[in-house]
């Protein structure tokens, strides 16, 4: 956990379905700041996890294979300072919760890269999953470490 003052203590990365974005950018977070820091993911619908997701985060060392889609409405959402939001979908409902819980909100424009899923080849599918990958770790280093602006992986 961080200390007081440091920064959030506990932060809710939240999309459309906890599958690809919000399981990316929790496991990024926690990956670059441990336990300094209480991290979870979960989604307007659990979904189900995605093997793509999986296989990029892979490439960069991070497991997310056992990972479990979570929504929304399964949370203890009173546990989280901060709530990142990566879809619309998911700030409609980020906002809503903000006006029950004391926590900060911030809206972070996400690509879907499922959308490739059914029209392009596996490299192309894949080349679109690095893309939305690669964008939260930069996004990700430059919100919460200090000169966090360096190379991506």
């Amino acid at each position: 956990m961080s200390r007081e003052g440091d920064g959030p203590q506990a932060v809710l990365f939240a999309c459309a379905m906890n599958a690809v974005r919000s399981p990316m950018a929790a496991a990024i977070l926690q990956h670059l700041l441990g336990d300094r820091v209480h991290v979870v993911s979960a989604g307007v619908r659990a979904g189900l996890t995605d093997p793509f997701a999986v296989a990029v985060m892979d490439e960069i060392g991070i497991d997310i294979s056992d990972h479990e889609p979570t929504s929304l409405k399964d949370l203890e959402t009173d546990a989280f300072d901060l709530i990142i939001t990566l879809s619309p979908e998911a700030h409609h409902h980020g906002i809503e919760l903000t006006r029950l819980v004391p926590a900060e909100i911030e809206y972070w424009p996400t690509p879907d890269a499922t959308v490739h899923l059914d029209s392009a080849s596996r490299e192309e599918v894949l080349a679109a999953y690095r893309d939305v990958r690669d964008s939260l770790f930069q996004r990700i280093k430059r919100r919460f470490l200090p000169g966090g602006g360096g190379p991506t992986v």
